[in-house]
């Protein structure tokens, strides 16, 4: 079997009803970014990709042509080296993350299996959390409320909702909202986007400390690894983060550090599928969880495969646009049921997406 060609392809589906953001960016558009790999076999993998990775399509399909896509070691070694600069953070591992996901999803069709088996197989069902609790016009401490005991009806036992965007007591009143409504059984998660300074982040962890937080994640700038092991030292809600980190060397430092209490590898981003399980064996020989940042159609393989996996992300309420084109994973009472097709079991209806794309 041979890797016969490689292709990105983004759909442009249109604005928001209603933009939102978070403390660094707003979100406008739907767009939606695919990567495909195709075998001279007729077999084919496919995996979600970020729009900005596309301009590394070329370098990695010369490395990947004429190449057995089942070699997964070594094509990953292939695509990570012989760069003209190391290409060990931003679009570049991002790409070469989304290329490797989808290989996994081809190598499952090969050999007959779902992606969670062949990587480990430790369990079937994984807890999700809903993220959401976005910034919106017009959107109070009550809508915050209402929106996260939406989360909690739909069968969440999780919720996750975004500081970093306003001043620090207008975001400690959003928290006691939150708590308030969905009661002391639900876990909350607050995510700060790398807003603040480790001792702005400070000052709000011990003013939030009271409401019970599940973790806090990503307060300072990701490269802030000696403010981030103050805030592992100084506070009592467990620090997570890793979404802007990438590759086993990163989290090395990150987890040496002691600057992380919960790992939050994205399977895409720190370089697919094939890292995220370096990744997470070098987390468990420090006992740290992970609880990995992004989509869940990869995020569910990559936690039910491992014995330190902890929870998985999923939007419930932030982009169900997506529902109308993407499936094949089952929530069930509070849980990412694994689907037992080969590869990663997403299904895409590509006619709806082109249609779309078009209007």
């Amino acid at each position: 079997m041979k890797i016969v060609d490689l292709s990105f392809t983004t759909y442009d589906l249109g604005k928001l009803s209603k933009p939102f953001r978070n403390s660094i960016l707003t979100t406008e558009n739907k767009r939606l970014t695919l990567v495909d790999v195709h075998t001279d076999e007729g077999l084919s993998g496919t995996a979600l990709s970020a729009e900005g990775a596309t301009r590394f399509a070329a370098p990695i399909r010369e490395r990947l042509l004429g190449q057995d896509p089942r070699d997964f070691t070594r094509i990953w070694h292939r695509m990570f080296t012989g760069w003209r600069k190391p290409v060990v953070k931003g679009d570049a591992i991002s790409a070469i993350g989304s290329v490797d996901n989808a290989l996994w999803d081809l190598r499952g069709k090969a050999f007959d299996m779902p992606v969670y088996r062949l990587l480990g197989g430790y369990r079937s069902r994984v807890p999700a959390y809903s993220a959401g609790g976005y910034y919106e016009e017009g959107k109070g401490t009550g809508e915050l409320a209402e929106e996260m005991l939406s989360f909690v009806a739909a069968g969440y036992r999780a919720v996750k909702m975004k500081v970093g965007g306003a001043d620090i007591p207008e975001d400690v009143r959003r928290v006691a909202a939150v708590r308030e409504a969905v009661g002391p059984d639900v876990k909350v998660m607050v995510d700060a986007n790398n807003a603040w300074t480790s001792s702005q982040a400070l000052r709000f962890g011990r003013a939030v400390e009271e409401f019970d937080l599940a973790w806090f994640e990503e307060p300072c700038w990701p490269d802030d690894h000696a403010g981030m092991a103050a805030l592992v030292g100084q506070l009592t809600m467990p620090i997570a983060t890793g979404e802007i980190e990438y590759t086993r060397w990163g989290f090395r430092d990150l987890i040496e550090r002691r600057a992380v209490d919960i790992v939050q590898a994205d399977p895409q981003t720190c370089g697919g599928l094939t890292e995220w399980i370096r990744i997470a064996t070098l987390a468990s020989t420090h006992h740290l969880e992970m609880a990995p940042h992004g989509n869940h159609y990869v995020g569910a393989h990559a936690v039910a495969a491992v014995d330190n996996g902890l929870i998985v992300e999923s939007y419930a309420g932030l982009s169900p646009w997506q529902d109308e084109f993407l499936g094949g994973i089952s929530f069930v009472d509070g849980e990412l049921v694994l689907p037992e097709t080969p590869g990663l079991g997403i299904t895409i209806d590509r006619p709806a997406l082109e249609r779309a794309s078009r209007t």
